[in-house]
Parts: C-alpha cells; sequence; structure tokens
C-alpha cells in the first residue's frame, strides 16, 4: 500500500504542475492588474516554480550531476517555497485587509529568506537538501526547521482566513475559491507536519503519503485561482445561449422601430454573437433593454381589442399555463409589428395600457433584469411557434 501511494503521487506530479502552471498564466492577466488577487497569483506561481523543482525527473537529474548543482537546485526550490509561504501570508493580509499583517510578511519572509542562505552557508559541504531515513538532516537540523516553520506558519494561518472568510462571504465564486485554497493549503500543511516529525523524531510512516498531498495541494490551488474564469465562462456561456435564443425576437421587433437601437446591429445572428456590436458582457443586457422598448413602442400599434383576443387564441392551444402570458404577447407583437410596418398610424397613450406581466415590470436591481430576460426568452420561443403564427384578431381561434 505505501508503494502504490507514492507510485500515485509521483505520477501526479507532472499533471498537477501543468495545471499550475496553466492557471497561473490563465490569471496572469487579471491577477497582476488587481492588488487583491496578486497576492494570491503569486503564491500559486511561486508554488508552481517549486514544484517543477521538485519533480522526480528534475530531482534525479540534479543528483545525477555534480553535488554543487544537486545543491544549488535544492536551495533554491526551498527559497521558492519560502517566497511562496511569503505570499501566502501576503494573501492573507490582503483578504483581511491588515495592513501591520502585510508588512509582516514581508519583512518575516526576507528574514526566513536570510536565515536559509546562512543556515546553508554555514553547514558543512554538502549535495542536496535532504532528510535521509538515517542520519542527520542535510545540511542541517537548524535549516530544516526554520523551512518547517516557515511554511506551517503560513498554512495555518491561510486555512483559518479561508475557512472563516469563505462562510461569510455571499459571492459563491469567492466561496468556492477560499475553500479549495485552503483544502490544497492544509494538505500542504499534513506535508510539512509529517517532515517535522521526521526532522525531530525519525518518523517516517507517513512519507509515502507525501507526493500525494504535495502534488492534490498543487490541482487544488490551480482550481482556486481558476475559479473566476470558470464562473466567468459560465456567464459568458449563459450569456451566449441567452442572446441567441433573444435574437429572432429582437430582429423582427427592431426592424419596426429601428431607433432603439444604440449600437448597428450585425448582419447576421452568428456574426452578432462572434463580434457584437458592444462589450460582450453587455450583450444581453442591451437586447433586453431594446426589445422593452420596442414593445412599449409598438404597444401604441395594438388595437384595445387585440391583447383579449391573444389571450383567446393562446387559451385554445395546447400551451402551458405558465408560458400563456408570454405567448398572448408574442401574438399582441406580431400584430403590432404588422400594423407599424403596413404604416397604420400610432394611438399615442395606449402603451400605457399594454398589458405588461410582473416580469417587464420595474423591479429591484439585478433581480428585475433577470426574471425580465427569463421572461422576454419565453416570449421569443413563443413569437416563433405556430400557435403565434396562426393568431389572426381577425378569425380568433375558437375552443
Amino acid at each position: 500500500m505505501p508503494a502504490e501511494l507514492t507510485a500515485l503521487g509521483d505520477w501526479l506530479a507532472v499533471p498537477s504542475v501543468i495545471c499550475l502552471w496553466a492557471a497561473v498564466l490563465l490569471r496572469a492577466p487579471g491577477a497582476l492588474r488587481s492588488p487583491q488577487q496578486r497576492g494570491l497569483w503569486l503564491a500559486v506561481a511561486t508554488a508552481a516554480a517549486a514544484m517543477t523543482l521538485n519533480l522526480p525527473d528534475v530531482v534525479a537529474y540534479a543528483t545525477s550531476r555534480t553535488p554543487g548543482y544537486a545543491h544549488t537546485v535544492g536551495l533554491v526550490r526551498n527559497l521558492i517555497g519560502v517566497l511562496s509561504a511569503g505570499a501566502v501570508l501576503y494573501f492573507v493580509a490582503a483578504a483581511t485587509r491588515g495592513r501591520r499583517l502585510q508588512l509582516a510578511a514581508r519583512a518575516g519572509t526576507v528574514l526566513w529568506l536570510c536565515a536559509l542562505v546562512a543556515l546553508d552557508a554555514a553547514a558543512p559541504g554538502h549535495g542536496t537538501h535532504t532528510i535521509p531515513p538515517t542520519g542527520p538532516p542535510v545540511p542541517s537540523l537548524a535549516y530544516w526547521l526554520v523551512l518547517i516553520c516557515a511554511h506551517l506558519l503560513a498554512n495555518t494561518v491561510c486555512v483559518y482566513v479561508c475557512w472563516r472568510y469563505g462562510r461569510r462571504t455571499e459571492s459563491r465564486g469567492l466561496a468556492a475559491g477560499l475553500r479549495l485554497f485552503g483544502l490544497g493549503t492544509a494538505l500542504a500543511g499534513l506535508f510539512w507536519s509529517a517532515y517535522l516529525l521526521k526532522a525531530l523524531f525519525g518518523s517516517s510512516w507517513a512519507m509515502p503519503a507525501l507526493p500525494l498531498m504535495m502534488n492534490l495541494h498543487g490541482l487544488l490551488r490551480a482550481a482556486a485561482i481558476l475559479v473566476p474564469t470558470l464562473f466567468t465562462l459560465r456567464r459568458t456561456t449563459a450569456d451566449v445561449v441567452t442572446a441567441w435564443r433573444l435574437w429572432p425576437l429582437w430582429r423582427d421587433l427592431v426592424q419596426a422601430v429601428p431607433h432603439v437601437v444604440l449600437s448597428e446591429p450585425r448582419t447576421g445572428r452568428v456574426l452578432e454573437l462572434l463580434w457584437p456590436p458592444v462589450p460582450r458582457n453587455l450583450l444581453v443586457y442591451r437586447k433586453v433593454i431594446e426589445t422593452r422598448d420596442a414593445i412599449l413602442i409598438l404597444g401604441e400599434y395594438v388595437s384595445p381589442e387585440v391583447p383579449d383576443l391573444a389571450r383567446s387564441h393562446v387559451a385554445g392551444c395546447r400551451i402551458p399555463d405558465r408560458r400563456r402570458t408570454a405567448a398572448a404577447l408574442a401574438c399582441v407583437l406580431k400584430e403590432a409589428r404588422r400594423a407599424k410596418l403596413a404604416g397604420l398610424p400610432g394611438q399615442p397613450g395606449l402603451a400605457t395600457s399594454l398589458d405588461l406581466p410582473s416580469a417587464m415590470q420595474p423591479g429591484e436591481e439585478g433581480r428585475g433584469l433577470e426574471e425580465e430576460t427569463r421572461f422576454l426568452v419565453d416570449v421569443a420561443q413563443a413569437y416563433a411557434s405556430p400557435d403565434t403564427t396562426a393568431f389572426t384578431p381577425a378569425a380568433p381561434h375558437r375552443k
């Protein structure tokens, strides 16, 4: 069983490092512009660098060279690891807005780095840094205690803050990111706790599981900083689907009242999504606003009897109850658009009597827009249905 754990951990080493570097590169543009995310990104980037130097093939290559080469690789790996621990503390300080903690993280990181370099230089000549199964740690016990304490302190504080703020925040994305990062950091804490037991007491029972712990920690930290990207991708995908569904209704309505359109529309549905005339995050918002404005203007071309005829027509069709309001409005809009394009005169004031559903009434910021969007998607679906096409005020459907 121990051998299988070690083999699984070693097998995960390369995928973990690849995921870390991919996450670091994907998040670099946004993270470097945001002071709140910079510390988190730096912690993951330095962890990726340290884990790269700790890959089994890299370690094997370093030990196969001269002792001086193996020593340099080991020292650099540990220094980058301490820099990662300092970045974790800096992330915690930024999350809690603790100015003193930020200064302490910077000063502590510098002191730890200097202490490691000094302890390494004071040790007798040595090669790679390790805690062998038998014999004293290399380069010294003091070196390893400073290194381990740096990681344990940073990891303990980070897990506490991630757990605390992950439970308090109302943002699902932030909560998920904090929990993933906290869980990954907890695994790193267990990793260094096992090394502490080995350094002080020679305990090695947990050593076979350490590669698995460290590489799972890498995967979880990669996932943590990718949470904003995944939420953005999810939101963008939902917006694209919504804009695609709204487009036929929006196109027909703005053809009748083109002055409601803010920007010159593209010539086709696919082109509109691939190359939107407004910023992509505003595409659905503009479609909803322009569709609503067009509906209000076309309301001036609705004869007083048409809404009742539309409801009667819909009642005689096999339309679910929850979609009947949307279907009735779709019928009314078909007739209003026909009247507008036919050049019939509008009747100002009738728009205010248009029976709009509650989803299109002014409501709470955000929530009202979401409800209105869902309702207009239902209207767009009904607008293209055969039941709506069959509606004519002169010959309403009979039950």
